[in-house]
């Protein structure tokens, strides 16, 4: 086991008594339903089959079966960037379909479009967070320079001639890049891609000279040398990550950003349901079997009550939300 993998590991299992004294807490407060849940639950992931949400539902599927007596079903319909399996969640009225959802359905998607049939803050109930991740802020393997200011140097230098790739108009990497140039005084322009693997492929070939990627895209082409991180988008260094350091540490200060999935039910599931489901939930990803399983998929266990979740909905929406309408970014998917 590495080094990096023990301490996450340690790290969470020092976690686990204070997350199920925060689980029975709530559940408290919100009076835990026992008899919940009394048929199958069924967890909508908006992505195909092995995308990141699709891992992350499938590692804690079958540990929730066991603690909730009831099978825990995965079904991917993929399209619109998760928002139409987000949409179905919000109307379900079964109160035994909830959904594993991304940072960008519970929080900007309809500033993104307001054409968006859900509203995240109105339309949901938060259950907790399964994992987040950081992003890689990655330049060219051309690019002048080894320390993070050095390449953030080479990049300002560049001027309008900079361009940055992206896996789409209104995506995390786009608004990321875009708050990131605002607080380090880039001017790169943008460059959409249909996904992470079309951008890595254009920053090899020089079509592109920075983008943020998900640590496990972007690794084997900064071992290799073929690609040079100035840092990641995390308040601290993450064992996603291996040993790189944040761009806090290159200077590039109010750009904390980290991508996420949640379980989300309808707001009209009942209260005492989701209480349970929580504690359930936080039970799951405490282990260190779970939480190693989900560092597998490139996700960092982040268990947590549903007060937490709805904090950080907030914040995201706020921090994104404030580029989108300074930007004007307007999103069809």
């Amino acid at each position: 086991m590495t080094i990096t993998k023990r301490r996450l590991l340690e790290g969470g299992a020092a976690a686990v008594a204070a997350s199920l004294f925060a689980k029975a807490s709530w559940a408290q407060r919100t009076g835990g339903d026992a008899a919940w849940p009394t048929k199958p639950v069924r967890i909508l992931v908006g992505f195909p089959a092995g995308a990141s949400p699709d891992l992350a539902a499938r590692a804690i599927a079958e540990p929730l079966s066991k603690i909730l007596r009831q099978p825990v079903t995965v079904e991917n319909k993929p399209g619109a960037s998760g928002n139409l399996v987000a949409d179905q969640v919000a109307k379900a009225t079964d109160d035994h379909t909830i959904g594993a959802l991304i940072n960008g359905n519970l929080t900007i998607a309809k500033l993104l479009n307001p054409a968006i049939p859900f509203d995240p803050e109105k339309d949901f109930a938060p259950v907790g967070l399964i994992g987040t991740a950081p992003l890689v802020l990655a330049v060219a393997g051309n690019a002048e320079g080894k320390s993070a200011a050095d390449l953030l140097l080479w990049v300002r230098n560049l001027g309008s001639g900079a361009r940055y790739g992206t896996p789409g108009v209104g995506t995390v990497g786009h608004l990321g890049m875009e708050l990131i140039k605002s607080r380090a005084a880039i001017t790169a322009q943008h460059k959409p891609y249909t996904g992470n693997p079309q951008v890595i492929a254009g920053l090899l070939a020089g079509e592109i000279q920075l983008a943020l990627l998900p640590p496990g895209l972007a690794l084997p082409h900064l071992k290799s040398g073929k690609l040079k991180a100035i840092g990641v988008t995390s308040p601290e260094r993450s064992p996603l990550a291996g040993e790189l350091a944040t761009i806090r540490d290159a200077d590039v200060r109010g750009a904390d950003l980290e991508i996420w999935t949640a379980l989300a039910a309808p707001a009209s599931m009942k209260p005492a349901a989701v209480a349970r489901l929580n504690g359930a939930l936080v039970e799951v990803i405490s282990s260190p079997e779970v939480a190693e399983a989900l560092l597998k998929t490139g996700w960092q266990a982040q268990p947590g009550s549903p007060d937490a979740l709805a904090r950080r909905m907030r914040a995201d929406t706020t921090r994104l939300g404030g580029v989108i309408i300074m930007k004007g970014i307007h999103s069809e998917a």
